[in-house]
């Protein structure tokens, strides 16, 4: 039982995966746990990175923009000059709502999306960082929410098919 909780948790944890693969892949192996449980252990495993990946991530960039070692170096400057550039122009766009389109980037479960790019952004655009971590997570939730509801198949029942 422990093993399956682990791999939910560690699953949703994975950058690009989170919870947006954790769940789907738990409810397809059918590892018998409720579905409420699989839904919980995603969020904690998506959530609990999120405070370390803002309050590191932007410092270990700028860090590696001094490194030695080019490919590092300018990987770091790469991340920084885009997630810039990008910050930029979301904050030109979403002015006073940017914490609002921030949930919305998390919550909507597509590719590229969700907490890892997300907190990314907001750390690199140094954004406060109470409301960045109620954007987040309550994206993560409705995320989570989403991709449990699809899992079951929900919306294949509402809509048919």
């Amino acid at each position: 039982m422990l093993w399956k909780i682990l791999l939910v948790f560690l699953v949703s944890m994975v950058p690009l995966i989170e919870l947006r693969g954790a769940i789907p892949i738990a409810i397809g192996m059918d590892l018998g746990l409720p579905e409420w449980a699989v839904l919980i252990i995603a969020l904690i495993g998506n959530i609990v990175p999120v405070p370390i990946i803002y309050l590191f991530a932007r410092k270990v960039l700028e860090w590696g923009q001094k490194s030695k070692w080019k490919p590092f170096k300018n990987f770091c400057n790469f991340c920084l000059e885009k997630g810039k550039k990008a910050g930029d122009k979301l904050l030109k766009k979403a002015k006073s709502g940017v914490y609002f389109a921030l949930f919305l980037f998390v919550a909507i479960p597509i590719p590229g999306t969700g907490a890892w790019t997300g907190t990314l952004a907001a750390s690199i655009l140094n954004l406060d960082f109470k409301k960045t971590m109620i954007a987040i997570i309550s994206g993560v939730v409705t995320a989570g929410l989403i991709m449990l509801l699809v899992s079951l198949g929900v919306f294949k029942i509402i809509f048919g098919g």
